[in-house]
C-alpha cells in the first residue's frame, strides 16, 4: 500500500535564472535509516525547499529529485554519472496506469483513521519521543514515535509544499497517508515509524528511523543533477 510519502542538466538560461539558482532558499534536510522487512539498513537523505523534493540513497549511488512547479523528474545514478529527466506529471500518469494494469479493478477501501497516545516515552537519537498508535477500522497499522524537540512550524511548511505539489490523482492515492499525518502532527514530528502494513503477515516489519533533522538554507543546485552529468533518454521499446 502506498502511503507516502510521502527519487547533467544543460542549461540554456538567461543570466536571471542563473542568479535566481546561486540564491539560497530555506528548507530542511533528514537523515533517515531504512530498515527492510529482513532487517537490512540503507541510509536515506532527504532535501526539502519550496515545492522541490530530493532524495538521496548513498549505499546504491542513486538520487531522485521531484520538481513540482516546474513539472521536473530527474532521475540520477551517480556510479554512471548520468540522469534522466521527464516531466513529473507524466510519470506519476504512467506509474497510475501501470498499476491499474498490474492490479485490475483494485480499489482502496476507505478506511476510518485513528490515533492513540501510549503513555510510553523513550529518547531516541537524542529526541525526547512518545509513542503513538495508528488503526484503520480499528486494526493496528503503524507505531510512531514522535518528538515536539524540533521546530515542527518550519518543517511543516516545507513538507506542506511538497505534498501540495502532487497531482490530484497523486493526492487521492495518498489519501490515507494524508490523514494519518494530519493526525500525527498534533502530536509532533515522526522520529520512528514501524510500518505493519508492508509486511503483514509475515513476521516482520519496516522501520523507518530518523537521525537528524536540520533546518538549513538550500542552494538552488541541490536541486538540479551536477553539471558534469550526462543526460540520456529512456528507450521507449522497454516497458
Amino acid at each position: 500500500m502506498v502511503k507516502r510519502t510521502l527519487t547533467p542538466l544543460i542549461w540554456l538560461t538567461p543570466p536571471l535564472v542563473i542568479l535566481l539558482f546561486a540564491e539560497c532558499m530555506a528548507g530542511v534536510v533528514i537523515e533517515q535509516v531504512v530498515r527492510d522487512r529482513e532487517g537490512v539498513a540503507s541510509k536515506v537523505v532527504l532535501h526539502l525547499s519550496e515545492s522541490q523534493l530530493r532524495t538521496d540513497r548513498p549505499e546504491n549511488g542513486l538520487a531522485t529529485i521531484m520538481d513540482f512547479k516546474e513539472d521536473r523528474l530527474f532521475l540520477i545514478d551517480h556510479r554512471s554519472r548520468t540522469y534522466v529527466e521527464v516531466r513529473l506529471s507524466l510519470w506519476e500518469k504512467e506509474i497510475a496506469a501501470r498499476l491499474k494494469k498490474e492490479m485490475p479493478g483494485l480499489q482502496p477501501k476507505r478506511r476510518k483513521i485513528a490515533a492513540r497516545k501510549t503513555g510510553e516515552t523513550a529518547t531516541l537519537n537524542g529526541f525526547r519521543t512518545e509513542k503513538v498508535e495508528i488503526f484503520a477500522d480499528g486494526e493496528l497499522i503503524e507505531e510512531d514515535w514522535v518528538t515536539r524537540d524540533v521546530d515542527l512550524k518550519e518543517v511543516e511548511k516545507v513538507m506542506e509544499r511538497v505534498a501540495q505539489g502532487f497531482s490530484k490523482d497523486s493526492r487521492l492515492e495518498m489519501k490515507e497517508g494524508r490523514e494519518i499525518y494530519e493526525q500525527l502532527k498534533n502530536h509532533g514530528f515522526p522520529i520512528r515509524i514501524k510500518d505493519y502494513t508492508l509486511a503483514y503477515g509475515l513476521g516482520g516489519v519496516d522501520v523507518v528511523e530518523v537521525r537528524k533533522i536540520e533546518l538549513k538554507e538550500l542552494k538552488g543546485e541541490v536541486f538540479v543533477p551536477s553539471g558534469d552529468y550526462k543526460r540520456v533518454f529512456p528507450d521507449p521499446s522497454r516497458k
